[in-house]
């Protein structure tokens, strides 16, 4: 019961972080949030980290997998945060977690892994609903809903990397590593597109590295009273936090569309991973958020 609490806890901070940086994106640059959202959980979690986790806190035996790693998350969260500044909140975050889908998907090509029938099944399924979230051919559509998707995809391959990773690194290396190197690889763009923000921006700016830093300490924690089989359904919840702070802080209601796409995509990762605990896999499909989006 503690891991589901962390866990949902977790879930209910990365919305809010998000409800932040989407506030945040009417004055300042995407670069400029995202940076700050790395660089200040960086700055939180070090100390946490290594007073909870000093045992599994090392130096990476594979740094230029880190690296890689780094780059595609740096890409899907260029994707995500400049999606969320001008669609919903709701809408990004119900395709951003098409990622678990996609890693399936992606797996028997670069992981060797065998995908049977029925989970291609839920595949296709779950991308019927990424189609109900978009509604192409219609004056509903717009190619700002790709930025999320093509985030998920990057995700993904973040993903898959981070599989390879832990032959050689701990989670807690991984997760320091990843924060550390997407800051750094923002920094040098914060010379071209830098604004000066106020004093309540900065808190704001702070309080999201605050927000992302004590997720990821308790979705470590979780992690380690409970297995991902158990605690992954519950990261759902984050869509209905999304809603949440969509309607109290922006009025933005989802249409039903949104709704609708949501509840196919869901059911049909919820049934991937189903079958995968059914089969006795080790389901990996990283919490991204450390999502890290």
């Amino acid at each position: 019961m503690k891991a589901i609490i962390l866990n949902l806890s977790a879930w209910a901070l990365l919305p809010f972080m998000d409800a932040i940086a989407k506030y945040l994106s009417a004055e300042l640059s995407f670069f400029q949030i995202t940076w700050a959202r790395y660089f200040f959980t960086v700055v939180w979690t070090l100390p946490l980290m290594y007073f909870f986790f000093r045992e599994t806190l090392t130096f990476s035996k594979n740094l230029k997998l880190q690296i890689i790693r780094g780059l595609t998350l740096f890409f899907a969260n260029i994707c995500f945060f400049y999606s969320i500044s001008i669609i919903s909140m709701a809408k990004a975050l119900t395709l951003a977690f098409v990622a678990p889908l996609i890693t399936t998907a992606l797996s028997p090509f670069f992981l060797k892994e065998k995908v049977g029938l029925r989970r291609w099944i839920a595949i296709i399924f779950g991308f019927i609903g990424v189609l109900i979230v978009f509604r192409p051919g219609t004056s509903l559509f717009s190619y700002y809903s790709l930025l999320p998707l093509l985030g998920a995809i990057a995700l993904s391959f973040a993903v898959i990397i981070m599989k390879k990773l832990l032959s050689y690194d701990s989670p807690t290396t991984c997760s320091f590593y990843l924060h550390l190197f997407v800051a750094l690889i923002y920094s040098p763009l914060l010379f071209f597109d830098w604004q000066h923000p106020s004093l309540n921006l900065w808190i704001m700016l702070i309080g999201m590295g605050f927000c992302g830093g004590i997720a990821q300490i308790l979705l470590t924690n979780a992690y380690r009273l409970s297995s991902v089989n158990l605690l992954q359904p519950f990261d759902y919840t984050a869509i209905i936090w999304a809603i949440t702070f969509g309607l109290i802080f922006f009025n933005d209601y989802p249409d039903r569309y949104v709704i609708i796409g949501s509840i196919v995509i869901v059911i049909s990762t919820y049934y991937i991973i189903y079958r995968e605990t059914k089969l006795g896999k080790k389901i990996n499909t990283l919490k991204i958020n450390q999502r890290q989006i």
